[in-house]
């Protein structure tokens, strides 16, 4: 019998057992920067001419990995060989998927330094950062696994006099996923075990700057004893890989996390009948946000000033979850703005892999470098920059922690996801109008209200309309089975991934009834 499941402690790296593990691990993956990934097709693996590099962020001339490409052959012959797959993985016993999650999740957990390291590297991520990201991969397999066990077999419905009556839960098909880079251990894992622990085959694309770390995850499922066929991993372009599973009449389900704009187009390609498809394509889109921290004059000040820090520049504030709004009631916005900026200066930038532990590194590619800069020049034009141009290292994608006071709340840098270190800082007088400003954005992922009113924060449970809100802490930093995540409106679907709804968006419910 399993014991009940409970998230992954994390580590304080200040002390010197776990500090001492990282170091050692970060040498050692050191020592594996460059090796060449193979794609998995059929339970083959595969390596054609075409290939990419994956580069650390910190230094664009460090290689990670050398990733073999897919192209839309290959992709197709993927989706049609996860249907061959689909015919006997979907007829495996669910408790047998399932120890496979829960086998995986003992591995990572031997492997953790390991792998945060490998994300140190290929994300520029914190050491805290990645070890949290492994922390929660962790907490999916484990929780997935369990779910599994419960939603397996028949559920009974309400008895009716002469029949047998229940309701099974059984897989969809063939699932394309397409994970994100930021989270590119937890969320890719998170996603992939999902689909697969129901009983669904995966076509694999993995994002094109996370395919190392998603190449160590097949590695990770392999070694706890999936069959190979029932998991492909295809990187490559989303214009030709990602299209081509998309839509190809044979996938039944695209899972996805990214972008709106990338979301959006998924969500458009999907609902397209191909010729030969004979069902509605499911669709588990998690996509952007503009979250904000709304902090009113009964707050404590000091408390919100700490978790708007942490929520706005962890991980250089590329997180759909990140606090890019501040929003302030004006009796306490020049306290609670002096506050933030004093914090924010504390914190260290620079590349993680080397002993120093820096809190920041850098963002992830030289686009979201020049993305992020440019908004800053905006930024810069909407408001008043209170922090900005901060020394960073010469070398690497660099981006220091920026806040712009004074903003409107239909600025630019006020509505459009920054996916940087970038906040923008926004007064209010009344608590209708902060709320008014904080619902304010076409999406509703996360926020939080910082007050120490009741009435204020009951409201603020049906009226602050976002898929997580937190009341007096951070907006970032969901746990498995504890805060479920997935937002409103633009944000997505609102899946509520590591959530007891989860598994069921790969699964259709089929009602079974015999005449006694």
């Amino acid at each position: 019998m399993l014991p009940p499941y409970a998230p992954e402690p994390y580590v304080n790296f200040s002390e010197p057992g776990p500090r001492d593990k990282m170091l050692a691990a970060l040498q050692r993956v050191k020592g594996e920067l460059g090796r060449t990934y193979p794609l998995w097709i059929a339970g083959e693996a595969i390596t054609p001419k075409e290939t990419f590099t994956s580069t650390s962020p910190a230094d664009p001339d460090r290689v990670v990995g050398v990733i073999a490409k897919a192209n839309a052959d290959l992709a197709d012959r993927a989706v049609k060989t996860a249907a061959e797959a689909f015919q006997t993985w979907s007829r495996v016993d669910p408790d047998a998927r399932a120890r496979i999650l829960i086998k995986a999740a003992a591995i990572m957990r031997r492997r953790i330094y390991e792998l945060s390291a490998w994300m140190v590297y290929e994300e520029s991520k914190s050491w805290i950062e990645a070890y949290a990201d492994a922390c929660e991969t962790i907490d999916f397999l484990e929780f997935y696994g369990r779910e599994m066990m419960r939603l397996k077999g028949a559920h009974p419905v309400t008895p009716y006099p002469g029949e047998e009556n229940e309701v099974r839960y059984l897989p969809l098909g063939v699932g394309v996923v397409i994970p994100p880079w930021n989270f590119p251990l937890a969320i890719c894992t998170g996603m992939t075990s999902a689909a697969l622990v129901t009983g669904n085959t995966v076509v694999l694309k993995p994002a094109s700057t996370a395919p190392v770390v998603a190449a160590k995850m097949v590695e990770c499922l392999h070694q706890a004893g999936l069959p190979k066929e029932v998991l492909n991993f295809v990187p490559g372009p989303g214009g030709s890989v990602g299209d081509t599973a998309v839509c190809h009449p044979l996938t039944r389900f695209i899972s996805f996390t990214g972008s709106r704009e990338v979301g959006c187009g998924i969500f458009e390609k999907a609902a397209k009948v191909q010729p030969g498809q004979i069902w509605l394509k499911r669709t588990v889109l998690e996509m952007g946000g503009k979250d904000c921290i709304v902090v009113d004059e009964t707050a404590d000040v000091a408390a919100a000033a700490e978790g708007v820090v942490a929520a706005a520049f962890g991980f250089q504030g590329q997180k759909c979850s990140a606090c890019s709004r501040l929003i302030a009631q004006e009796s306490v916005y020049q306290k609670l703005l002096d506050d933030v900026v004093a914090r924010a200066k504390t914190l260290t930038i620079g590349d993680t892999t080397g002993p120093e532990n820096y809190y920041l590194g850098a963002v992830i590619d030289a686009k979201a470098h020049k993305n992020i800069n440019e908004y800053i020049k905006i930024g810069k034009g909407e408001g008043r920059a209170v922090l900005a141009d901060g020394k960073v290292p010469a070398k690497g994608y660099f981006v220091p922690p920026t806040i712009i006071a004074d903003v409107a709340p239909n600025a630019r840098v006020a509505q459009e996801e920054i996916f940087g270190p970038v906040l923008a800082v926004i007064k209010f007088k009344t608590f209708d109008e902060g709320l008014q400003i904080a619902n304010g954005t076409q999406f509703g992922l996360t926020g939080a209200l910082y007050s120490n009113d009741r009435m204020r924060l009951e409201r603020a449970r049906y009226e602050f309309h976002v898929g997580n809100l937190y009341l007096n802490r951070k907006c970032t930093g969901a746990l498995v089975d504890v805060q479920p995540f997935g937002g409103f409106n633009m944000s997505g679907t609102d899946s509520k991934a590591g959530g007891r709804d989860y598994l069921q968006l790969f699964l259709q419910g089929k009602s079974i009834a015999e005449r006694l």
